[in-house]
């Protein structure tokens, strides 16, 4: 008996070890807010605020910007005035440090002038959002999410109807002169039992492109996200049957059989390599709306992925019960050294009103996180 005791005692004493282990693995992180790549995006007319903020790199020197539903109009005494919101816009960044940087922002027009979305849906269904996209030899690739008013009229009055994949042949070229087709994706699943989608954040990994989406439970109406994964040959993205899912710590052509990663995620998040930890990082809004901004660590792309690291609480949410944050994302082609990210969040609120009269809601903030890499 006592021996027996004993084996026990040794096992608790080892996992709790362990565990420490784990928690001191996890890198220190500092940050702060940084106010000139917030003043780069502070508009008083045109393009003067958005949320989904997903970046690719298109040159060195060029960083293509991919925004959700956008404001368009102009900021008198702080509100919105004369605005209109078009679902969908993007922009291009030449330089990568402001001040000295410049942004133009790009929208779709109608024949009288007014802003429409940059991209609208190839069966005229909806709308779009744009998630992640990416540069290839064979053009650039977006991620298109489509969506439609609920006849329910839920609080956020829509719900996701589709997927797409976008291409564009000429991105060097204005994107004014953009040739763009869609593709609808078949690896997605829409019910009120919970969605499934890709594009969440995308990441290159010669000679692969990772592909990370969400898979949805709902209970009782809380809808509990999972990171899943995919990967692509880079000149194959466009091949859907090319297409492998990660499943079980092996890649299988079964979509159906994607493991779940981890919870608490959010569908739109980022994935990177962080070459001064030699580690993956994934950033993203704690369970999809939350005040808190949390990291994932892995040393793989597919995991095990460390337990969330919290490393900053949005202030914003002390401002009022109907204001919440969400979007939280990294920005590696940002980031001005191997040690650093810089991540972007939104602050939107419930009450339309609100939006309209406080122009500081609703735009891309930004914060650089700086780890120490003498603990990788």
């Amino acid at each position: 008996m006592m021996t027996g005791k004993k084996h026990i005692l040794r096992f608790v004493v080892l996992c709790a070890i362990l565990l420490v282990a784990a928690c001191a693995s996890q890198p220190h992180v500092s940050v702060e807010v940084l106010p000139d790549y917030n003043a780069l995006f502070e508009r008083q007319e045109g393009w003067t605020g958005a949320d989904g903020a997903y970046t690719v790199k298109l040159s060195e020197n060029r960083i293509l910007w991919l925004f959700g539903d956008t404001w368009y109009g102009e900021i008198r005494d702080g509100r919105h005035e004369h605005a209109v919101i078009i679902n969908n816009s993007i922009a291009i960044q030449r330089g990568l440090r402001p001040p000295e940087a410049s942004v133009r922002f790009y929208a779709g027009k109608a024949p009288g002038g007014q802003e429409l979305a940059f991209i609208r849906p190839a069966d005229g269904r909806g709308w779009l959002w744009i998630y992640d996209g990416i540069q290839t030899a064979n053009g650039l690739y977006l991620f298109l999410i489509q969506l439609d008013r609920t006849a329910e009229r839920d609080s956020f009055g829509f719900k996701i109807i589709g997927s797409w994949l976008g291409h564009v042949t000429n991105p060097a070229d204005s994107p004014d002169n953009w040739h763009l087709s869609q593709c609808r994706i078949p690896w997605a699943r829409f019910s009120p039992s919970g969605d499934t989608l890709f594009g969440s954040a995308l990441m290159r990994q010669s000679p692969f492109i990772y592909i990370y989406g969400v898979t949805e439970e709902v209970t009782g109406g809380i809808r509990n996200k999972s990171m899943i994964l995919a990967r692509v040959l880079e000149n194959r993205i466009g091949q859907f049957d090319q297409w492998q899912f990660f499943a079980g710590g092996q890649w299988t052509t079964d979509f159906n059989k994607s493991s779940r990663l981890c919870g608490g995620m959010a569908n739109e998040y980022s994935v990177s390599y962080l070459p001064g930890l030699e580690k993956y990082v994934a950033v993203y809004t704690e369970n999809g709306f939350s005040r808190n901004i949390v990291l994932r660590f892995a040393a793989d792309p597919g995991g095990p992925w460390s337990e969330p690291q919290k490393v900053y609480t949005c202030p914003e949410m002390n401002r009022g019960e109907d204001v919440f944050c969400y979007a939280a994302k990294g920005h590696p082609d940002l980031a001005p050294s191997p040690g650093e990210i810089i991540v972007t969040y939104v602050a939107n609120s419930s009450n339309f009103d609100r939006i309209a009269a406080d122009a500081g809601l609703y735009r891309p903030r930004f914060l650089g996180v700086r780890f120490n890499i003498s603990e990788k």
